[in-house]
């Protein structure tokens, strides 16, 4: 929750900005875009405010957005472990024993800001439905005190104004004196309710009085406001208004989404304003305007108890004051749009779309990290396993995959596809990278020590990719990391498709226990990727890393000869072992085997048992001789 706290008020400033940016098209091609496409825009932003909230990362429609940088986690700070073990690529024989090494760092408590900030939303969220809660109630009150409408005269027209617009669905049409205006309520049950107020007036005129007073309606006038609450049902402006209701609910603390909300309600009125325009002749539009002038000048004047009626499930025709003169002033200019108009509109329309949907990534808060690999495979290539008896009490997971026969073995789906730190097994991919740069070579790849004392004595001199590897040597990598840049860096990740592709500004941790996660599944894949060369890297720096990671490789490749990779890593929090993973592959002359292990625990869950496990394991499907 701390994170999210955050994440999501981040994502508000961002936000922000996305709404100036729509109020400046808006206004920018103000020509271009007829009323009701002017309104639609805001359902653009409607789905970016639902954004932070989805269980999923958004996919970009444009890699020229990444120059924005990806979302990143702005609250972890937490240092990761390293640990691992890799051996002699050179050895024939037995799989040399795998040695882990492992710096112990402290977990620091959940960011207290983050955890403040998301307290103060969720009360506010709180207040929020309660003031939702209390309207509801009073909308409710409303509809019990309604009586269905009695006026012969006004039922009539009612049902020549539903032919009018061939709505075939009965809509109840009730009185009330609990409302200055005409609103139509409900998302499913949808019905009308007039106030008794304006029925005597129309009523006199209807007879055949004369000396109407000021302000009066007449059946033009009645008809009018008819046809805009009936334009509502059909453009389903409740279900917007529910939404709209929702994010203000959620967004209470941003003041810009109440404006921009304010704004789509407004334009929400001009749209259906012009709904019923379409239907008028050009000699009507003077009249229709003249009717929201008289029923602004009459609901001023005449007080009643309930001026509020809960927006998520009721639309009217009335608005305030500012808002009403800008929809005489549109009705006044207004001329039926050009189909070239529309056409243009709809290019404005579509291109703000995409240049939102690049966005919207980076609004990601729940999912930012992505928790979970959605995983799509055929069923029939995929078969569950028991391995718990090899598992003891650790929680974690084991994924093969047989190359030839294309099919996969998993022992726990829910870990499987659960993404973790993958701490030293990404230095896989380092290594990759460093020598797709250039910043080392196949056949020099040699970094002189710096004179730094660290903890393990193997770190302590000069280095080249080989022993590097084969101890795990945090400051090889961190210096690839320094001399390739954090951008190119997130381009190769998203390149390969690493996990959750988020990398951090600490380049000496992003890959331990901070942004960046994989799950078991995905390590396969890349693996396999890998392999066969997918990503059309170098083919001599892809032998380089597997070089570097070789275990055991047999003298003479007979039918028992094999070529075991493999590469350990460990994360270790406040001095105990939480996480560990052994990644590889194993080829032999007739197929070759993609494998990943991680093991969770409180203690003791370390890239070397996780190695014994997957030895064991593979011992056992007679994949591998110990």
């Amino acid at each position: 929750m701390a994170d999210f706290g955050i994440r999501f008020f981040l994502c508000n400033i961002f936000i922000c900005i996305i709404i100036g940016f729509l109020i400046i098209v808006k206004r920018a091609f103000k020509n271009y875009l007829t009323s009701r496409m002017q309104f639609n825009i805001w359902f653009l932003l409607l789905g970016i405010l639902a954004v932070p909230f989805v269980p999923f990362r958004p996919a970009s429609f444009t890699q020229v957005l990444a120059l924005f940088c990806p979302w990143k986690n702005a609250v972890s700070s937490n240092k990761g472990t390293i640990a691992e073990g890799i051996l002699n690529p050179n050895t024939s024989g037995a799989v040399n024993q795998m040695h882990d090494f492992a710096l112990s760092v402290s977990r620091e408590t959940p960011s207290m800001i983050g955890l403040v900030l998301c307290g103060i939303w969720l009360v506010g969220i709180l207040a929020m439905i309660l003031f939702v809660i209390k309207s509801v109630s009073r909308l409710n009150a409303m509809k019990k005190s309604a009586l269905p409408l009695q006026n012969r005269t006004i039922r009539i027209l009612y049902h020549n104004c539903l032919r009018e617009l061939n709505i075939k669905r009965k809509i109840p049409i009730y009185s009330t004196a609990f409302l200055k205006s005409p609103v139509i309520v409900g998302l499913f049950n949808p019905r009308i309710y007039l106030p008794i107020h304006l029925i005597p007036d129309f009523q006199i005129h209807a007879e055949g009085h004369t000396g109407i007073p000021k302000g009066c309606f007449n059946a033009a006038d009645m008809r009018y406001m008819l046809l805009h609450e009936l334009q509502h049902y059909r453009h389903k402006d409740a279900l917007a208004g529910f939404f709209m209701n929702l994010f203000g609910v959620l967004y209470w603390c941003n003041p810009c989404v109440w404006y921009a909300l304010k704004e789509m309600r407004n334009d929400r009125e001009v749209a259906c304003d012009t709904s019923v325009l379409n239907l008028l002749d050009e000699s009507d539009y003077e009249d229709y305007g003249n009717t929201l002038i008289n029923f602004a000048e009459k609901v001023s004047l005449t007080p009643f108890p309930l001026a509020f009626v809960s927006e998520s499930n009721a639309v009217g025709i009335s608005g305030s004051m500012k808002q009403m003169q800008q929809r005489i002033v549109n009705i006044s200019s207004y001329k039926k749009p050009s189909v070239f108009r529309k056409l243009k509109g709809f290019t404005v329309f579509v291109t703000i779309g995409v240049i939102l949907s690049g966005l919207a990534p980076m609004l990601s808060t729940y999912a930012a990290e992505q928790s979970r690999y959605q995983w799509n495979i055929p069923s029939d290539k995929v078969s569950a396993i028991d391995l718990s008896a090899w598992f003891g009490g650790y929680k974690g997971s084991f994924v093969l995959y047989d190359l030839n026969g294309d099919t996969w073995k998993v022992y726990d789906m829910e870990q499987a596809t659960l993404r973790t730190a993958p701490d030293s097994t990404y230095k896989i991919y380092d290594a990759l990278f460093g020598l797709e740069e250039g910043v080392i070579a196949p056949d020099d790849s040699f970094m002189a020590w710096d004179g730094t004392n660290h903890p393990f004595e193997a770190w302590n001199g000069n280095q080249d990719l080989l022993s590097a590897m084969q101890s795990s040597v945090n400051w090889y990598f961190e210096e690839i990391d320094k001399q390739i840049g954090s951008s190119a860096i997130q381009d190769y990740i998203r390149k390969i498709g690493y996990g959750n592709e988020i990398v951090n500004a600490n380049l000496s941790t992003y890959w331990m226990q901070d942004a960046l996660k994989i799950s078991p599944v995905e390590q396969v894949e890349l693996l396999t990727a890998l392999h066969n060369n997918r990503f059309d890297f170098a083919p001599e720096n892809i032998n380089a890393v597997k070089k570097s990671i070789c275990l055991f490789s047999s003298e003479n490749f007979s039918s028992e000869g094999k070529n075991f990779y493999g590469k350990t890593g460990t994360g270790r929090i406040d001095g105990q072992d939480v996480n560990g993973w052994f990644v590889g592959l194993l080829e032999t002359d007739g197929n070759t085997y993609f494998f990943a292990t991680n093991i969770q625990a409180a203690e003791n869950a370390t890239g070397s048992k996780a190695s014994e496990i997957s030895l064991s394991i593979l011992s056992h499907m007679g994949i591998w001789k110990e």
